[in-house]
């Protein structure tokens, strides 16, 4: 019997669906993220809220490379470490503004804040997991989201920190530990990207 490309079809439609729910979900997040992290003074939610940010922009290029050749998931996937990387270093860019200018971060802002999203991107993993073994671009989201849990969880902690020392610093700190994790899930993306994009050039070639 021959290939009638269901399967294929069956599995792109699967891809698509997943990659869009946690495209919306994740831009919610950005954006409450951003404002809460905004009013709340925090570089951690600030911070939190830009990789959230940079999970919606790798969904995009996600779906964007559904169906698509082996060599435009690769620059897909190097597109979206790229911007990871970019965002890294813009947060730690921002904290160091933040501790030369001073900030006040509301803890009970922080905790609440990171607690949902940290539902949100849970939810969104276990989404994602049946896509973290497939092919190059997939596996960058999973890592996007496997770093936003990560991320929540320090907030958590630095708001816990903030409310108990009275100081701001722990949420500088997670600020920063944020950035420099989002900078090393870029450099590992960036590296899987490489890789696929000299295997598609080998495929070409043979």
């Amino acid at each position: 019997m021959t290939d009638c490309g269901c399967h294929h079809e069956a599995r792109n439609a699967r891809e698509r669906r997943v990659l869009s729910i946690a495209l919306l979900l994740n831009a919610a997040m950005a954006v409450i993220g951003g404002v809460a992290g905004w009013f709340a003074q925090s570089t951690g939610l600030l911070a939190d809220a830009l990789d959230m940010l940079s999970d919606a922009t790798a969904y995009t290029i996600g779906l964007i490379a559904i169906g698509r050749t082996a060599r435009f998931k690769a620059n897909a996937a190097w597109l979206s470490g790229s911007v990871l990387l970019v965002l890294g270093i813009g947060v730690l860019v921002e904290v160091g503004r933040r501790i030369m200018g001073g900030a006040e971060p509301q803890s009970g802002w922080m905790i609440g804040t990171a607690l949902l999203s940290l539902v949100v991107n849970v939810t969104v993993l276990r989404m994602l997991a049946p896509l973290k073994s497939g092919e190059v671009h997939l596996r960058a989201t999973w890592l996007f989201t496997r770093a936003d849990v990560v991320a929540n969880l320090g907030v958590i902690l630095a708001g816990l920190l903030v409310l108990w020392l009275g100081s701001p610093y722990p949420d500088f700190v997670i600020g920063a530990l944020i950035g420099l994790y989002v900078i090393k899930e870029s450099a590992e993306i960036l590296k899987d990207a490489r890789q696929a994009r000299q295997q598609a050039r080998v495929s070409a070639i043979s």
